[in-house]
């Protein structure tokens, strides 16, 4: 095999060893995007346990306060149906507090969406190029 022999890319040594670093750059940047948004869901996962904790809380202390206050204040008016309103209202609270955090799961915060949709295109591009150069042998 004379020098005239070897295509001017280099060969295939040149052209696999320019893939494979190709390959771990990519993804070198796909971890790098992942621990952004790993950062990222980590954090939206703290706030919806602070915000789940924060309504226990004031849950308890609606509870155990304005309850006792209003009944004591308003029993001799309204007898048992001013239990039923304070009942309703704390499920109202709740609700609206479960509501808030159900949101911030549903938007996607505490997943991988960017990270998962690059990584679809990289295997869609790279099974792609494979497929090319599969019909060019």
């Amino acid at each position: 095999m004379n020098a005239s022999a070897v295509p001017p890319g280099g060969g295939l040594a040149s052209n696999f060893g320019t893939m494979v670093a190709s390959v771990l750059k990519l993804i070198s940047v796909r971890l790098s995007m992942a621990v952004m948004e790993l950062a990222d869901a980590r954090d939206a996962v703290l706030r919806v346990l602070l915000l789940g904790a924060l309504a226990v809380l004031a849950a308890a202390f609606a509870l155990l306060t304005l309850s006792a206050m209003i009944v004591a204040l308003a029993w001799d008016a309204m007898g048992w149906r001013i239990l039923l309103i304070l009942f309703l209202a704390y499920v109202l609270l709740a609700v609206g507090m479960l509501w808030k955090a159900h949101n911030i799961i549903a938007s996607g915060q505490i997943g991988f969406p960017t990270t998962l949709a690059e990584l679809e295109k990289d295997r869609a591009a790279l099974l792609d190029q494979y497929d090319d150069t599969e019909q060019k042998v």
